[in-house]
């Protein structure tokens, strides 16, 4: 099955020539993502790659980055965090459609990751509890992917370094 998915990494100072970056991933046989090259120092690439399933894709991608440019650093694998228009045009709907199921159901829509003037979620839970009500058909894909992307954010974050915080949560 082919599987979307986008990567973006922050560059290393010594290894950002982004047109050689280019050059070794086709040399490397990674030839199945267009490459976004907008802001300095950073790389995003979106990837449709065939794979058994989305984790395998995502992490089978992860791989082959690593070895082409290793002192790159991932920035986010998505779509994971998305506010509603991301989610009304994942579902193809429009954003005040979304808008309004959230408003109509505030007790149990998924609570965002952040909320302010632009909220945000995990596209998994929003899929899920979309799936769940049976309101829309969603391909197990994007669920699939939504899931995997948010697993490997989930873990690049629980490597960062930071204080200890564990003890906040006992019970």
């Amino acid at each position: 099955m082919d599987y979307e998915f986008t990567l973006t990494y922050q560059l290393d100072p010594h290894d950002c020539d982004q047109a050689e970056i280019v050059e070794r991933m086709g040399a490397a046989g990674c030839t199945d993502a267009l490459v976004g090259i907008g802001k300095v120092g950073r790389l995003a690439l979106h990837f449709t790659r065939r794979a058994g399933t989305a984790r395998e894709a995502v992490c089978t991608a992860l791989r082959d980055l690593q070895a082409i440019i290793p002192g790159a650093r991932l920035v986010e694998a998505s779509p994971d965090l998305v506010g509603l228009t991301d989610i009304a045009e994942q579902l193809g709907v429009s954003r005040q459609n979304m808008r309004k199921l959230m408003l109509a159901h505030d007790a149990d829509f998924p609570l965002p990751v952040h909320e302010g003037t632009s909220s945000l979620w995990h596209l998994c839970e929003v899929l899920d509890w979309l799936h769940a009500r049976g309101t829309y058909q969603i391909g197990p894909p994007l669920r699939e992917m939504a899931w995997a992307n948010f697993a490997i954010n989930r873990a690049k974050e629980a490597r960062r370094p930071g204080p200890e915080m564990s003890d906040c949560f006992k019970p």
